[in-house]
Protein backbone atom coordinates (compact mmCIF):
# COMPACT_ATOMS: atom_id res chain seq x y z
CA UNK A 1 0.00 0.00 0.00
CA UNK A 2 1.41 3.29 -0.94
CA UNK A 3 1.73 6.03 1.98
CA UNK A 4 -0.35 8.82 2.19
CA UNK A 5 0.42 12.03 -0.21
CA UNK A 6 0.98 15.01 1.77
CA UNK A 7 -0.52 18.41 0.00
CA UNK A 8 0.49 21.35 0.46
CA UNK A 9 -1.28 24.21 2.65
CA UNK A 10 -3.44 25.92 -0.37
CA UNK A 11 -4.47 22.26 -2.46
CA UNK A 12 -7.82 21.38 -2.30
CA UNK A 13 -9.03 17.70 -2.17
CA UNK A 14 -12.40 16.12 -2.52
CA UNK A 15 -13.84 14.35 0.71
CA UNK A 16 -17.22 12.55 1.36
CA UNK A 17 -19.34 14.55 3.24
CA UNK A 18 -21.05 13.85 6.88
CA UNK A 19 -22.66 10.48 6.93
CA UNK A 20 -21.67 10.07 2.97
CA UNK A 21 -23.58 12.99 1.41
CA UNK A 22 -22.21 14.58 -0.99
CA UNK A 23 -18.55 15.65 -1.53
CA UNK A 24 -16.81 18.20 -0.25
CA UNK A 25 -14.04 19.82 -1.41
CA UNK A 26 -11.76 20.98 1.62
CA UNK A 27 -8.86 23.65 1.60
CA UNK A 28 -6.85 24.01 4.07
CA UNK A 29 -5.41 28.23 3.09
CA UNK A 30 -4.15 29.69 6.32
CA UNK A 31 -1.73 28.70 9.46
CA UNK A 32 -1.66 31.56 12.53
CA UNK A 33 0.53 30.17 15.80
CA UNK A 34 -0.88 32.45 18.11
CA UNK A 35 -0.25 32.57 22.14
CA UNK A 36 -3.77 34.63 22.29
CA UNK A 37 -7.27 32.74 20.90
CA UNK A 38 -10.26 34.89 21.21
CA UNK A 39 -9.86 35.95 24.92
CA UNK A 40 -8.52 32.80 25.74
CA UNK A 41 -4.95 31.43 26.77
CA UNK A 42 -3.44 28.10 25.26
CA UNK A 43 -3.06 25.34 27.95
CA UNK A 44 -0.05 24.76 26.43
CA UNK A 45 2.06 26.71 24.58
CA UNK A 46 0.38 27.90 21.60
CA UNK A 47 -2.75 27.96 19.57
CA UNK A 48 -2.20 26.49 16.11
CA UNK A 49 -5.56 27.95 13.72
CA UNK A 50 -5.68 26.98 10.04
CA UNK A 51 -8.53 28.01 7.73
CA UNK A 52 -10.31 25.72 5.84
CA UNK A 53 -12.59 26.64 2.89
CA UNK A 54 -15.39 23.97 2.24
CA UNK A 55 -17.27 23.76 -1.07
CA UNK A 56 -19.58 20.68 -1.76
CA UNK A 57 -19.05 19.97 -5.73
CA UNK A 58 -22.04 17.90 -6.43
CA UNK A 59 -25.97 18.67 -6.41
CA UNK A 60 -26.41 17.77 -2.83
CA UNK A 61 -25.33 19.80 0.50
CA UNK A 62 -22.26 18.32 2.21
CA UNK A 63 -21.34 18.93 5.54
CA UNK A 64 -17.89 18.31 7.56
CA UNK A 65 -17.89 14.78 9.69
CA UNK A 66 -17.79 15.91 13.45
CA UNK A 67 -15.18 14.11 15.47
CA UNK A 68 -17.29 12.03 17.45
CA UNK A 69 -18.34 10.39 14.20
CA UNK A 70 -14.54 9.17 14.78
CA UNK A 71 -13.82 11.92 11.73
CA UNK A 72 -12.79 15.35 11.56
CA UNK A 73 -9.69 17.17 12.27
CA UNK A 74 -6.03 16.11 13.57
CA UNK A 75 -2.65 17.23 13.45
CA UNK A 76 0.44 15.42 13.78
CA UNK A 77 3.19 17.02 15.08
CA UNK A 78 6.96 16.32 13.97
CA UNK A 79 7.57 14.08 16.06
CA UNK A 80 4.67 11.94 14.81
CA UNK A 81 1.98 12.45 17.79
CA UNK A 82 -1.27 12.80 16.57
CA UNK A 83 -3.34 16.38 18.59
CA UNK A 84 -6.80 15.93 18.29
CA UNK A 85 -9.04 18.82 17.48
CA UNK A 86 -10.82 20.38 20.00
CA UNK A 87 -7.88 19.33 22.72
CA UNK A 88 -7.11 21.86 25.15
CA UNK A 89 -8.35 25.36 25.27
CA UNK A 90 -8.77 25.18 21.19
CA UNK A 91 -12.65 23.99 21.73
CA UNK A 92 -12.69 27.53 23.14
CA UNK A 93 -11.17 29.36 20.02
CA UNK A 94 -14.27 30.94 17.43
CA UNK A 95 -13.78 33.43 14.96
CA UNK A 96 -16.56 35.03 13.33
CA UNK A 97 -15.45 34.69 9.85
CA UNK A 98 -14.36 31.34 9.99
CA UNK A 99 -17.44 29.37 11.64
CA UNK A 100 -19.08 27.48 9.44
CA UNK A 101 -21.80 25.06 10.87
CA UNK A 102 -23.96 22.26 9.18
CA UNK A 103 -24.55 21.19 5.70
CA UNK A 104 -23.12 23.91 2.40
CA UNK A 105 -25.05 24.22 0.04
CA UNK A 106 -24.35 23.10 -3.63
CA UNK A 107 -23.03 26.35 -5.55
CA UNK A 108 -21.94 28.15 -2.34
CA UNK A 109 -18.73 27.62 0.28
CA UNK A 110 -17.77 28.69 3.72
CA UNK A 111 -15.29 29.21 5.94
CA UNK A 112 -14.06 27.06 8.99
CA UNK A 113 -10.96 26.88 10.90
CA UNK A 114 -9.38 23.68 13.12
CA UNK A 115 -7.77 24.87 16.04
CA UNK A 116 -5.51 22.93 17.60
CA UNK A 117 -3.87 23.60 21.12
CA UNK A 118 0.15 22.72 21.16
CA UNK A 119 3.37 22.83 22.47
CA UNK A 120 6.22 24.58 20.58
CA UNK A 121 7.81 21.25 19.85
CA UNK A 122 4.50 20.07 18.14
CA UNK A 123 4.17 23.60 16.51
CA UNK A 124 7.07 23.47 14.69
CA UNK A 125 5.07 22.60 11.54
CA UNK A 126 2.93 19.55 11.28
CA UNK A 127 0.81 17.52 9.40
CA UNK A 128 -3.36 18.34 9.46
CA UNK A 129 -5.33 15.37 8.50
CA UNK A 130 -8.88 15.59 7.84
CA UNK A 131 -10.89 12.10 7.63
CA UNK A 132 -14.17 12.01 5.47
CA UNK A 133 -17.67 9.86 6.47
CA UNK A 134 -15.87 7.14 4.89
CA UNK A 135 -12.73 6.53 6.87
CA UNK A 136 -10.26 8.31 4.28
CA UNK A 137 -7.75 10.35 5.71
CA UNK A 138 -6.49 13.42 3.61
CA UNK A 139 -2.82 15.41 4.35
CA UNK A 140 -1.70 18.80 4.33
CA UNK A 141 2.01 20.01 5.07
CA UNK A 142 1.98 22.61 7.34
CA UNK A 143 4.76 25.41 7.34
CA UNK A 144 6.28 26.06 10.44
CA UNK A 145 5.31 29.85 10.38
CA UNK A 146 2.49 32.19 9.58
CA UNK A 147 1.71 31.52 5.96
CA UNK A 148 -1.84 32.12 3.64
CA UNK A 149 -3.73 34.55 2.68
CA UNK A 150 -5.48 35.39 5.88
CA UNK A 151 -2.89 35.45 8.09
CA UNK A 152 -3.78 39.20 8.90
CA UNK A 153 -7.72 38.55 9.35
CA UNK A 154 -7.34 35.77 11.46
CA UNK A 155 -4.36 37.41 13.97
CA UNK A 156 -7.21 40.44 14.17
CA UNK A 157 -9.90 37.89 15.04
CA UNK A 158 -7.69 36.22 17.65
CA UNK A 159 -7.04 39.38 19.46
CA UNK A 160 -10.63 40.76 19.42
Amino acid sequence: MAAPVDLALGKPSPTVGDEGTGVLEMTPTTVVYSKVGTGNEPDKDLFAVITVKQRPTTAAPAGEVPPMSSGGWSWIAPDGQSVDEGNGQSFNVVMDDFSAAGPVQPGSFVWDAAVFDLTAAQAKGGTLVYVDSEGTAYRWKIPSGDSGPQVAEVKKQLEF
